[in-house]
């Protein structure tokens, strides 16, 4: 089969499309053919080798994907890499169903980042009816998602985006308000008059000075939830900050859930429920054949892209 893969680390130069052995179904394990693969954020680290997780060499990257069972189900799939290729053996436990009325493009945004913006907000974020959320990258993949099930949740949502464009899909989002995140200065300030005070939770996935500025626009007891660090900046969090205003630091990485037994077959039921109903609306980023993975990366490190980007076989 066709995948792409990586043996060096670099840029996207480096993904290179190869033939490969067919993976094999056995055990807990079952084999799709894979009509749509997810590009995220992670695999631009993997590529990077900025990880959390190191990879062993070759590699396949890809963490999501949509594809059809050998009994002809359609089927999303979490997976811990292999999934820029034609076909993929997936753990039944990170396995779901994909209903008649969800096409294969809703779908794919479902796995990774529809369960990472569920559990951002409702499992580790606890958001509550009324409070405060500030949301960055809101018109991206995970961001458009969850400015759309903390607005429904009746949270007031500070959104930020860096283009206008992508600001004013926030607010069709639901998004009470928008902030400019092209520039760093005065980004606390900013979100702060935008908010009309201090926001009760900040999602934060860049690192480096926004960290800082987003601290600065917490509330006493707000909530700080990371999920990233897009810019490679893993700066530390100012201890004395936290203590002073009883700040709260969670880190959330979706792997963590892979073997919570029941908890992403319900959240993802969940959002494709949402999806069904037309109580979410899934962008898309734009597709790409699968040897073209390289221009895939190249248009999410831009930062030019909103909603989801995913690779497509056979179309």
């Amino acid at each position: 089969m066709r995948a792409i893969t990586m043996t060096e680390y670099g840029g996207p130069e480096v993904l290179k499309l190869s033939e490969v052995p067919d993976p094999v179904q056995k055990g807990s394990r079952i084999v799709l053919d894979v009509t749509r693969c997810g590009v995220n954020f992670a695999d631009l680290h993997v590529v990077g080798n900025s990880y959390l997780k190191s990879v062993t060499l070759p590699y396949i990257p890809g963490n999501e994907v949509v594809g059809v069972a050998q009994d002809g189900r359609r089927m999303v799939a979490l997976t811990q890499g292999g999934g820029y290729a034609e076909k993929i053996a997936v753990s039944k436990l990170t396995a779901w169903e994909i209903p008649d009325a969800v096409t294969d493009e809703q779908a794919v945004s479902i796995p990774l980042q529809g369960n990472s913006a569920f559990h951002l907000l409702y499992t580790v974020a606890r958001l509550e009816k009324d409070e405060k959320i500030l949301i960055p990258a809101a018109a991206g993949g995970v961001g458009s998602i969850a400015v759309q099930l903390a607005a429904q949740s009746g949270a007031k949502v500070i959104a930020m985006a860096s283009t206008e464009e992508k600001r004013q899909l926030a607010l069709e989002l639901g998004a009470h308000a928008t902030v400019d995140s092209s520039t760093h200065e005065d980004l606390a300030a900013r979100v702060t008059e935008a908010a009309g005070g201090k926001v009760n939770v900040a999602l934060e996935m860049t690192g480096g000075k926004v960290l800082q500025e987003t601290i600065q626009t917490l509330a006493p007891r707000g909530r700080l939830v990371l999920y990233g660090f897009a810019s490679g900046d893993l700066e530390n969090i100012p201890v004395h900050t936290l203590l002073q205003n009883s700040i709260t630091a969670s880190g959330f990485w979706l792997p963590n859930l892979y073997t919570s037994r029941g908890t992403l077959e319900l959240s993802t039921k969940q959002l494709f429920a949402y999806v069904a109903n037309g109580h979410l609306r899934l962008i898309s980023g734009g597709s790409f054949p699968l040897e073209q993975a390289a221009d895939a990366h190249r248009l999410l490190a831009s930062r030019r892209a909103t909603g989801k980007i995913s690779l497509v076989n056979g179309q």
